[in-house]
């Protein structure tokens, strides 16, 4: 669904509440040239105790983090930018959606050095389902390692959610959409396993439960620690300093990608190849229905991790 499909009309944009089709930039803005912007994705769920925003103070603080190695420095406190997004969802009557926040240089001059380029900030919301599909959810995906690698740490921070990495994901998930499937695997530059393109990646294996590292050039996903902490509270032996090689995507009981966008998504397929019995597994499918019952508030636990609006 496009955005003119949807009932959107409000942008907060440095400090201002602006109309939807007013929330434009100059094309010389430094960000759009040399992709220096910082983002998060955030998701509000409609729990039964009203709208709520999940673990929006992780977000927030890693936002703020990934400005560091760009010397960036965003001109609003948190707690501005937690007010603004409560109320741009306040003024849109949304109940359940999607919230980008997005820091960049704007425009001021086009050298590689930013100069004196501002730092906007925008934060928009909008109603957004199921990232990869409602039907992948409960029967998963097919996917295929990317040919594609992710590049390291020694070249480019990877714990900074900065908006001109994706393009390696964006090289990645459409390499695996033109070959057919639904999304990728990326390998680092050891041929290890990274990460989605936008998703971090778990393995099951006799029951215990494998995540690569963060030394493996992978984002240190919320929801990524989210399911780790509700995968030990349900008793299961995590490790989530893994080295997990290609091979053994192949012989995985079961996998799954975990994401703000994708939340707990299960692989049934990977490059041909039917992981488990090609279906949903039961260590997933139980990491699913606690994560849903949690971001639902189907159940009371950890309701620190939620703002509601």
């Amino acid at each position: 669904m496009g955005f003119d499909e949807m009932d959107v009309d409000t942008i907060w944009m440095n400090g201002e509440f602006v109309d939807w089709d007013d929330a434009k930039i100059h094309v010389l803005s430094h960000g759009l040239h040399y992709g220096t912007g910082v983002f998060e994705g955030v998701r509000c769920y409609d729990t039964e105790n009203g709208p709520a925003i999940f673990r929006w103070e992780e977000h927030l603080e890693r936002f703020y983090q990934s400005t560091k190695p760009y010397d960036m420095e965003i001109p609003y406190e948190p707690s501005e930018l937690t007010e603004a997004t409560l109320e741009l969802i306040r003024r849109q009557d949304l109940e359940s959606c999607y919230i980008r926040p997005i820091a960049y240089y704007g425009y001021d001059s086009l050298g590689v050095s930013p100069g004196d380029c501002p730092t906007d900030v925008t934060i928009a919301a909008w109603p957004w389902g199921a990232y990869l599909g409602e039907e992948a959810l409960e029967n998963g995906i097919e996917v295929m390692v990317s040919s594609w690698r992710k590049h390291a740490s020694s070249q480019i921070p990877t714990n900074a959610k900065t908006t001109g990495l994706y393009v390696n994901s964006l090289l990645a998930g459409e390499e695996a959409r033109r070959n057919g499937y639904a999304e990728a695997i990326v390998l680092n530059k050891e041929g290890n396993v990274a990460e989605g393109p936008g998703e971090n990646i778990f393995l099951v294996r006799d029951e215990t439960i494998y995540t690569p590292g963060l030394s493996q050039s992978i984002l240190d996903g919320i929801t990524r620690d989210t399911v780790i902490k509700l995968a030990r509270e349900h008793g299961y032996e995590v490790d989530d300093t893994a080295v997990i090689s290609r091979g053994e995507l192949h012989t995985a009981d079961e996998l799954f990608f975990t994401g703000s966008a994708a939340e707990v998504t299960p692989i049934r397929q990977v490059d041909n190849v039917e992981i488990g019995d090609g279906s949903r597994g039961p260590v997933t499918e139980e990491l699913q229905s606690a994560f849903f019952d949690l971001v639902e508030r189907r159940t009371d636990d950890h309701d620190e991790w939620f703002d509601y609006v």
